[in-house]
Protein backbone atom coordinates (compact mmCIF):
# COMPACT_ATOMS: atom_id res chain seq x y z
CA UNK A 1 0.00 0.00 0.00
CA UNK A 2 1.65 3.44 -0.75
CA UNK A 3 2.25 5.33 2.00
CA UNK A 4 0.57 8.85 2.34
CA UNK A 5 2.64 11.45 3.60
CA UNK A 6 1.90 15.29 4.60
CA UNK A 7 4.37 17.98 5.02
CA UNK A 8 4.18 21.71 6.08
CA UNK A 9 7.63 23.81 4.81
CA UNK A 10 7.78 26.72 6.99
CA UNK A 11 8.75 29.72 4.62
CA UNK A 12 7.89 30.29 0.70
CA UNK A 13 11.39 31.52 -0.35
CA UNK A 14 13.66 29.80 -2.70
CA UNK A 15 14.59 27.33 -0.43
CA UNK A 16 10.90 26.12 0.72
CA UNK A 17 9.89 26.40 -2.62
CA UNK A 18 12.84 24.35 -3.96
CA UNK A 19 12.34 21.70 -0.95
CA UNK A 20 8.44 21.36 -2.33
CA UNK A 21 9.49 20.76 -5.50
CA UNK A 22 11.83 18.21 -5.03
CA UNK A 23 9.65 16.51 -1.94
CA UNK A 24 6.98 15.86 -4.61
CA UNK A 25 9.25 14.67 -7.58
CA UNK A 26 11.03 12.81 -5.70
CA UNK A 27 8.10 11.05 -3.66
CA UNK A 28 6.57 10.01 -7.16
CA UNK A 29 9.37 8.66 -8.23
CA UNK A 30 9.49 6.30 -5.22
CA UNK A 31 5.79 5.60 -4.57
CA UNK A 32 4.59 7.52 -2.29
CA UNK A 33 1.57 9.95 -2.29
CA UNK A 34 2.95 13.77 -0.74
CA UNK A 35 1.27 16.99 -0.01
CA UNK A 36 2.89 19.96 0.73
CA UNK A 37 1.51 23.16 2.52
CA UNK A 38 4.21 26.10 2.24
CA UNK A 39 3.76 28.60 5.23
CA UNK A 40 5.04 32.23 5.09
CA UNK A 41 5.06 34.85 7.35
CA UNK A 42 4.59 37.21 4.37
CA UNK A 43 1.34 37.53 2.50
CA UNK A 44 3.67 37.01 -0.78
CA UNK A 45 5.40 34.24 -1.54
CA UNK A 46 9.01 34.39 -2.82
CA UNK A 47 11.12 35.60 0.46
CA UNK A 48 14.37 37.49 -0.18
CA UNK A 49 14.24 37.43 -3.99
CA UNK A 50 10.66 39.54 -3.69
CA UNK A 51 12.46 41.50 -0.47
CA UNK A 52 16.19 40.58 -0.85
CA UNK A 53 17.21 41.55 -4.38
CA UNK A 54 18.09 44.47 -5.66
CA UNK A 55 15.40 46.11 -8.11
CA UNK A 56 17.08 46.39 -10.96
CA UNK A 57 18.16 42.74 -11.12
CA UNK A 58 15.03 41.41 -13.26
CA UNK A 59 17.33 38.41 -14.36
CA UNK A 60 17.44 37.42 -10.91
CA UNK A 61 14.22 37.98 -10.23
CA UNK A 62 13.26 35.83 -13.22
CA UNK A 63 13.99 32.77 -10.76
CA UNK A 64 10.06 33.88 -9.79
CA UNK A 65 8.56 32.00 -13.20
CA UNK A 66 10.38 28.75 -12.35
CA UNK A 67 9.25 29.09 -8.33
CA UNK A 68 5.48 30.46 -9.45
CA UNK A 69 5.52 26.79 -11.47
CA UNK A 70 6.09 24.92 -8.34
CA UNK A 71 3.16 26.80 -6.48
CA UNK A 72 0.81 25.75 -9.74
CA UNK A 73 1.50 22.35 -9.24
CA UNK A 74 -1.17 19.79 -8.06
CA UNK A 75 -0.31 18.53 -4.07
CA UNK A 76 0.96 21.82 -2.93
CA UNK A 77 -0.82 24.60 -1.15
CA UNK A 78 0.64 28.26 0.35
CA UNK A 79 -0.81 29.66 3.24
CA UNK A 80 0.65 33.20 3.14
CA UNK A 81 0.38 35.82 6.42
CA UNK A 82 0.77 32.86 8.89
CA UNK A 83 3.82 33.13 10.99
CA UNK A 84 5.54 30.24 12.67
CA UNK A 85 5.53 30.62 16.34
CA UNK A 86 2.89 33.14 16.53
CA UNK A 87 -0.16 31.73 14.34
CA UNK A 88 0.58 28.05 14.80
CA UNK A 89 4.04 26.27 16.67
CA UNK A 90 5.78 22.74 16.21
CA UNK A 91 3.04 20.73 18.26
CA UNK A 92 0.08 22.12 16.20
CA UNK A 93 1.84 21.45 12.61
CA UNK A 94 3.07 17.78 14.13
CA UNK A 95 -1.25 17.50 14.70
CA UNK A 96 -1.86 18.44 11.26
CA UNK A 97 1.58 17.08 9.12
CA UNK A 98 3.98 14.15 9.57
CA UNK A 99 6.99 16.21 8.85
CA UNK A 100 8.02 19.15 8.96
CA UNK A 101 10.67 21.07 6.97
CA UNK A 102 11.74 24.88 8.32
CA UNK A 103 13.33 27.04 5.37
CA UNK A 104 12.84 30.69 7.03
CA UNK A 105 16.36 31.77 5.74
CA UNK A 106 18.13 35.32 7.31
CA UNK A 107 17.13 38.22 7.07
CA UNK A 108 18.52 39.93 9.57
CA UNK A 109 21.68 41.68 9.62
CA UNK A 110 25.11 39.98 11.43
CA UNK A 111 26.76 42.66 14.16
CA UNK A 112 30.07 43.87 13.14
CA UNK A 113 31.72 44.67 16.53
CA UNK A 114 33.77 47.82 16.48
CA UNK A 115 33.49 51.35 18.16
CA UNK A 116 30.70 53.31 17.14
CA UNK A 117 28.94 50.68 15.13
CA UNK A 118 25.68 52.10 17.04
CA UNK A 119 25.74 55.83 16.32
CA UNK A 120 22.78 57.48 14.41
CA UNK A 121 23.63 57.26 10.56
CA UNK A 122 25.16 53.79 10.97
CA UNK A 123 22.73 51.28 9.38
CA UNK A 124 22.53 47.43 8.90
CA UNK A 125 22.37 46.34 4.76
CA UNK A 126 19.65 44.50 5.56
CA UNK A 127 17.80 47.17 6.83
CA UNK A 128 18.20 49.06 3.74
CA UNK A 129 17.50 46.48 1.09
CA UNK A 130 13.89 45.70 2.95
CA UNK A 131 13.08 49.50 2.64
CA UNK A 132 14.12 49.30 -0.80
CA UNK A 133 12.16 46.57 -1.83
CA UNK A 134 9.02 47.35 0.09
CA UNK A 135 9.19 45.37 2.70
CA UNK A 136 5.60 45.51 4.88
CA UNK A 137 7.28 45.28 8.53
CA UNK A 138 9.99 47.99 7.71
CA UNK A 139 9.12 51.86 8.22
CA UNK A 140 8.17 53.57 5.09
CA UNK A 141 10.90 56.49 5.44
CA UNK A 142 14.84 55.98 4.94
CA UNK A 143 17.34 58.93 6.00
CA UNK A 144 18.94 59.71 3.13
CA UNK A 145 20.49 62.87 4.05
CA UNK A 146 24.67 61.88 3.49
CA UNK A 147 26.49 63.14 0.86
CA UNK A 148 29.81 60.66 1.24
CA UNK A 149 28.67 56.92 2.47
CA UNK A 150 30.77 54.06 3.34
CA UNK A 151 29.46 50.55 2.56
CA UNK A 152 31.16 47.79 4.54
CA UNK A 153 31.79 44.71 3.07
CA UNK A 154 32.74 43.60 -0.80
CA UNK A 155 30.09 40.81 -1.71
CA UNK A 156 26.90 40.99 -3.51
CA UNK A 157 24.65 42.52 -0.87
CA UNK A 158 27.17 45.36 -0.52
CA UNK A 159 27.58 46.07 -4.24
CA UNK A 160 23.57 46.37 -4.38
CA UNK A 161 23.45 49.00 -1.59
CA UNK A 162 26.38 50.84 -2.79
CA UNK A 163 24.26 50.94 -6.48
CA UNK A 164 21.10 52.02 -5.14
CA UNK A 165 22.78 54.33 -3.10
CA UNK A 166 24.91 55.85 -6.04
CA UNK A 167 22.33 55.60 -8.92
CA UNK A 168 19.46 58.41 -9.09
CA UNK A 169 15.81 57.59 -8.75
CA UNK A 170 14.76 57.83 -12.51
CA UNK A 171 17.02 55.32 -13.37
CA UNK A 172 15.43 52.68 -10.83
CA UNK A 173 11.89 54.22 -12.36
CA UNK A 174 11.23 51.15 -14.68
CA UNK A 175 11.78 48.75 -11.57
CA UNK A 176 8.96 47.69 -9.21
CA UNK A 177 10.36 50.06 -6.45
CA UNK A 178 7.26 51.60 -4.62
CA UNK A 179 6.46 55.21 -4.79
CA UNK A 180 7.63 55.77 -1.42
CA UNK A 181 11.65 54.21 -2.04
CA UNK A 182 10.89 56.70 -5.47
CA UNK A 183 10.51 59.81 -3.46
CA UNK A 184 13.03 59.00 -1.01
CA UNK A 185 15.82 58.25 -3.13
CA UNK A 186 15.00 61.30 -5.91
CA UNK A 187 15.92 63.74 -2.97
CA UNK A 188 19.27 61.81 -2.07
CA UNK A 189 21.95 64.14 -1.78
CA UNK A 190 25.12 61.09 -2.05
CA UNK A 191 27.78 62.18 -4.29
CA UNK A 192 30.28 59.66 -3.29
CA UNK A 193 29.50 55.74 -2.19
CA UNK A 194 32.95 54.10 -0.41
CA UNK A 195 32.93 50.18 -0.24
CA UNK A 196 35.25 48.83 1.82
CA UNK A 197 37.00 45.30 1.91
CA UNK A 198 39.68 44.03 4.53
CA UNK A 199 40.75 41.57 2.37
CA UNK A 200 42.22 41.56 -1.25
CA UNK A 201 40.25 41.52 -4.25
CA UNK A 202 40.95 38.00 -5.20
CA UNK A 203 39.02 37.51 -1.80
CA UNK A 204 35.78 39.47 -2.98
CA UNK A 205 33.00 37.94 -2.93
CA UNK A 206 30.48 39.41 -5.42
CA UNK A 207 30.07 37.37 -8.74
CA UNK A 208 31.76 38.90 -12.05
CA UNK A 209 28.16 39.79 -13.32
CA UNK A 210 27.53 41.79 -10.23
CA UNK A 211 30.81 43.86 -10.64
CA UNK A 212 30.14 44.66 -13.48
CA UNK A 213 26.51 45.80 -13.22
CA UNK A 214 28.14 48.60 -11.33
CA UNK A 215 29.93 50.15 -14.50
CA UNK A 216 25.88 50.57 -16.29
CA UNK A 217 24.98 53.88 -14.66
CA UNK A 218 24.97 56.74 -16.75
CA UNK A 219 25.49 59.04 -13.64
CA UNK A 220 27.86 57.13 -11.26
CA UNK A 221 31.91 56.57 -12.35
CA UNK A 222 33.35 53.74 -10.96
CA UNK A 223 36.83 54.03 -9.24
CA UNK A 224 38.75 51.63 -7.68
CA UNK A 225 41.75 52.44 -5.59
CA UNK A 226 44.79 50.81 -6.81
CA UNK A 227 46.51 50.45 -3.95
CA UNK A 228 44.29 47.77 -2.91
CA UNK A 229 45.27 46.03 -5.98
CA UNK A 230 47.82 43.30 -4.84
CA UNK A 231 48.16 39.47 -4.78
CA UNK A 232 49.81 37.01 -2.42
CA UNK A 233 50.23 33.57 -3.71
CA UNK A 234 47.11 31.96 -2.10
CA UNK A 235 45.80 34.81 -4.40
CA UNK A 236 47.02 34.08 -7.56
CA UNK A 237 46.72 30.05 -6.57
CA UNK A 238 42.57 31.53 -6.58
CA UNK A 239 43.03 33.07 -9.89
CA UNK A 240 44.44 30.30 -11.66
CA UNK A 241 41.93 27.60 -10.09
CA UNK A 242 38.41 29.61 -10.51
CA UNK A 243 37.26 31.63 -13.32
CA UNK A 244 35.15 33.69 -11.50
CA UNK A 245 37.72 35.01 -9.58
CA UNK A 246 39.90 35.32 -12.42
CA UNK A 247 36.68 37.13 -14.56
CA UNK A 248 36.40 39.48 -11.42
CA UNK A 249 40.41 40.39 -10.54
CA UNK A 250 40.66 41.11 -14.69
CA UNK A 251 38.00 43.90 -14.27
CA UNK A 252 38.74 45.75 -11.09
CA UNK A 253 42.47 45.51 -12.55
CA UNK A 254 41.37 47.04 -15.92
CA UNK A 255 39.29 49.83 -13.84
CA UNK A 256 42.06 50.95 -11.38
CA UNK A 257 44.22 52.06 -14.59
CA UNK A 258 41.62 53.80 -16.61
CA UNK A 259 41.13 57.33 -16.53
CA UNK A 260 38.56 58.38 -14.05
CA UNK A 261 35.59 60.14 -16.15
CA UNK A 262 33.48 62.96 -14.79
CA UNK A 263 29.90 60.77 -14.04
CA UNK A 264 28.27 63.60 -11.33
CA UNK A 265 28.13 60.44 -8.51
CA UNK A 266 31.70 58.29 -8.06
CA UNK A 267 31.40 54.89 -6.28
CA UNK A 268 35.02 53.72 -5.22
CA UNK A 269 36.08 50.57 -4.49
CA UNK A 270 38.87 49.79 -2.05
CA UNK A 271 40.53 47.11 -0.78
CA UNK A 272 43.03 45.65 1.82
CA UNK A 273 41.17 48.42 3.93
CA UNK A 274 39.76 47.19 7.20
CA UNK A 275 36.95 49.04 9.23
CA UNK A 276 38.39 49.68 12.38
CA UNK A 277 35.98 52.64 14.34
CA UNK A 278 32.79 54.67 13.38
CA UNK A 279 33.63 58.46 14.00
CA UNK A 280 31.45 60.91 15.70
CA UNK A 281 29.85 61.31 19.24
CA UNK A 282 25.98 61.37 18.25
CA UNK A 283 26.25 60.47 15.04
CA UNK A 284 28.13 59.30 12.17
CA UNK A 285 31.03 61.90 10.81
CA UNK A 286 33.49 59.61 9.62
CA UNK A 287 34.90 56.42 9.05
CA UNK A 288 38.53 54.71 10.56
CA UNK A 289 40.30 52.24 8.49
CA UNK A 290 43.36 50.13 8.68
CA UNK A 291 45.34 49.30 5.76
CA UNK A 292 45.87 45.83 5.51
CA UNK A 293 48.99 42.98 3.93
CA UNK A 294 48.43 39.77 2.64
CA UNK A 295 50.13 37.42 4.63
CA UNK A 296 50.43 34.78 1.65
CA UNK A 297 47.87 32.35 2.40
CA UNK A 298 44.94 34.56 2.09
CA UNK A 299 44.72 35.98 5.04
CA UNK A 300 45.70 39.32 5.94
CA UNK A 301 47.51 41.73 8.77
CA UNK A 302 47.40 45.02 9.88
CA UNK A 303 49.86 47.43 9.59
CA UNK A 304 49.14 49.83 11.99
CA UNK A 305 48.54 52.70 9.28
CA UNK A 306 45.33 54.42 9.47
CA UNK A 307 43.11 56.98 7.40
CA UNK A 308 39.63 59.09 8.49
CA UNK A 309 37.54 59.14 5.93
CA UNK A 310 34.49 61.85 5.75
CA UNK A 311 31.62 60.10 5.11
CA UNK A 312 28.15 60.86 6.88
CA UNK A 313 26.62 57.57 6.74
CA UNK A 314 27.99 53.89 7.26
CA UNK A 315 25.88 50.84 5.86
CA UNK A 316 27.53 47.16 6.86
CA UNK A 317 26.80 44.23 4.97
CA UNK A 318 28.70 41.57 6.34
CA UNK A 319 26.29 39.05 6.13
CA UNK A 320 22.79 38.09 6.99
CA UNK A 321 21.94 36.06 10.26
CA UNK A 322 18.39 34.00 10.73
CA UNK A 323 16.58 34.13 13.30
CA UNK A 324 15.81 31.58 16.39
CA UNK A 325 12.80 29.36 15.69
CA UNK A 326 10.16 28.41 18.69
CA UNK A 327 10.70 24.97 19.76
CA UNK A 328 13.96 24.43 18.02
CA UNK A 329 17.27 24.31 19.04
CA UNK A 330 19.40 27.36 17.70
CA UNK A 331 23.01 27.70 17.66
CA UNK A 332 23.94 31.45 18.18
CA UNK A 333 27.25 30.92 16.98
CA UNK A 334 26.46 29.95 13.69
CA UNK A 335 22.78 31.69 13.61
CA UNK A 336 22.05 28.08 12.23
CA UNK A 337 19.68 25.36 13.41
CA UNK A 338 21.56 22.00 14.23
CA UNK A 339 21.31 19.29 11.89
CA UNK A 340 22.47 16.15 10.52
CA UNK A 341 22.08 15.76 6.82
CA UNK A 342 18.74 18.24 7.21
CA UNK A 343 17.84 16.36 10.11
CA UNK A 344 17.32 18.47 12.89
CA UNK A 345 19.19 18.00 16.24
CA UNK A 346 17.94 18.35 19.97
CA UNK A 347 20.77 19.46 22.44
CA UNK A 348 21.82 15.88 22.91
CA UNK A 349 22.70 15.55 19.31
CA UNK A 350 19.63 13.19 18.97
CA UNK A 351 17.35 13.69 15.50
CA UNK A 352 14.09 15.21 16.50
CA UNK A 353 11.36 12.93 14.58
CA UNK A 354 10.02 14.48 11.73
CA UNK A 355 11.32 17.94 12.18
CA UNK A 356 14.01 18.77 9.14
CA UNK A 357 15.98 22.40 7.76
CA UNK A 358 16.71 23.52 4.29
CA UNK A 359 18.57 26.84 3.26
CA UNK A 360 20.28 29.55 5.00
CA UNK A 361 18.87 28.27 8.41
CA UNK A 362 20.26 25.62 7.94
CA UNK A 363 23.95 25.79 6.57
CA UNK A 364 24.30 29.68 6.98
CA UNK A 365 23.85 32.43 4.79
CA UNK A 366 26.05 31.77 1.92
CA UNK A 367 25.92 30.76 -1.62
CA UNK A 368 23.68 31.80 -4.45
CA UNK A 369 20.51 30.97 -5.12
CA UNK A 370 21.63 27.89 -7.61
CA UNK A 371 23.07 26.46 -4.42
CA UNK A 372 19.69 26.07 -2.93
CA UNK A 373 18.86 23.19 -4.66
CA UNK A 374 21.54 20.70 -3.60
CA UNK A 375 20.93 21.49 -0.17
CA UNK A 376 16.90 20.81 -0.65
CA UNK A 377 18.01 17.55 -1.99
CA UNK A 378 19.96 16.59 0.89
CA UNK A 379 16.64 17.52 3.42
CA UNK A 380 14.63 15.89 1.07
CA UNK A 381 16.93 12.89 0.69
CA UNK A 382 17.21 12.58 4.71
CA UNK A 383 13.26 12.95 5.10
CA UNK A 384 11.94 10.05 2.63
CA UNK A 385 14.52 7.57 3.98
CA UNK A 386 12.68 8.74 7.21
CA UNK A 387 9.03 8.61 6.20
CA UNK A 388 8.16 4.87 6.61
CA UNK A 389 8.89 5.26 10.09
CA UNK A 390 7.53 8.86 10.78
CA UNK A 391 4.69 8.90 12.92
CA UNK A 392 0.97 9.85 11.08
CA UNK A 393 -0.30 12.97 12.25
CA UNK A 394 -4.14 12.60 13.88
CA UNK A 395 -5.28 15.37 11.21
CA UNK A 396 -5.00 14.22 8.00
CA UNK A 397 -8.14 16.23 6.31
CA UNK A 398 -6.21 18.84 4.18
CA UNK A 399 -8.95 21.02 5.67
CA UNK A 400 -8.18 20.59 9.15
CA UNK A 401 -5.57 23.24 9.26
CA UNK A 402 -7.65 25.38 6.95
CA UNK A 403 -10.68 25.39 10.01
CA UNK A 404 -7.84 26.11 12.07
CA UNK A 405 -6.30 28.74 11.13
CA UNK A 406 -9.94 30.33 10.42
CA UNK A 407 -10.76 29.63 13.94
CA UNK A 408 -8.00 31.84 15.37
CA UNK A 409 -8.64 34.86 12.79
CA UNK A 410 -5.70 34.67 10.76
CA UNK A 411 -6.17 36.13 7.19
CA UNK A 412 -4.28 33.95 4.99
CA UNK A 413 -3.50 34.36 2.30
CA UNK A 414 -3.93 31.73 -1.09
CA UNK A 415 -2.04 31.10 -4.08
CA UNK A 416 -5.23 32.22 -5.48
CA UNK A 417 -5.22 35.19 -3.44
CA UNK A 418 -1.07 36.23 -4.29
CA UNK A 419 -1.95 36.46 -8.33
CA UNK A 420 -4.94 38.46 -7.53
CA UNK A 421 -2.86 40.65 -5.67
CA UNK A 422 0.16 40.05 -8.81
CA UNK A 423 -2.36 41.49 -11.32
CA UNK A 424 -2.83 44.14 -9.41
CA UNK A 425 0.58 44.73 -9.18
CA UNK A 426 0.84 44.27 -12.76
CA UNK A 427 -2.18 46.59 -13.45
CA UNK A 428 -0.39 49.43 -11.17
CA UNK A 429 2.99 49.37 -13.23
CA UNK A 430 0.84 49.29 -16.74
CA UNK A 431 -0.86 52.54 -15.99
CA UNK A 432 2.19 54.82 -15.32
CA UNK A 433 4.08 52.54 -17.91
CA UNK A 434 5.95 50.12 -15.95
CA UNK A 435 6.11 46.40 -15.37
CA UNK A 436 4.81 46.65 -11.77
CA UNK A 437 4.62 48.69 -8.95
CA UNK A 438 4.73 46.84 -6.24
CA UNK A 439 2.14 47.01 -3.00
CA UNK A 440 3.89 47.97 0.54
CA UNK A 441 0.98 48.12 3.04
CA UNK A 442 0.18 44.43 4.61
CA UNK A 443 -3.00 45.16 5.39
CA UNK A 444 -3.28 46.27 1.50
CA UNK A 445 -1.63 43.11 0.40
CA UNK A 446 -4.07 40.99 1.93
CA UNK A 447 -7.29 42.90 1.33
CA UNK A 448 -6.29 42.62 -2.06
CA UNK A 449 -5.68 38.88 -1.95
CA UNK A 450 -8.77 38.11 0.37
CA UNK A 451 -11.44 39.52 -1.44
Amino acid sequence: MTRSLRVAVIGAGPAGTYAADLLTKSAAESGTDVAVDLFERLPAPYGLIRYGVAPDHPRIKGVVTALQRVLDRPGIRFFGNVEYGVDLKLDDLRHFYDAVVFATGAEKDRPLDIPGIDLAGSHGAAEFVSWYDGHPDVPRTWPLRAREVAVLGVGNVALDVARVLAKTADELLGTDIPDNVYEGLRSNPVTDVHVFGRRGPAQAKFTPLELRELDHSPNVEVVVHPEGIDFDAASLAAIRSNKQVEMVVRTLQEWAIRDVGDRPRRLYLHFLEAPVRVLGSTEVTGLRTERMELTGDGGVRGTGEFTDWPVQAVYRAVGYLSTPLVDLPFDHGTGTVPHRAGRVLDLAERALPGVYATGWVKRGPVGLIGHTKGDALETVTSLLADAPALPAAPARDPGAVVRFLEQRAVPFTTAAGWLRLDAHEVALGASRGRARVKVVNREEMTGIARP
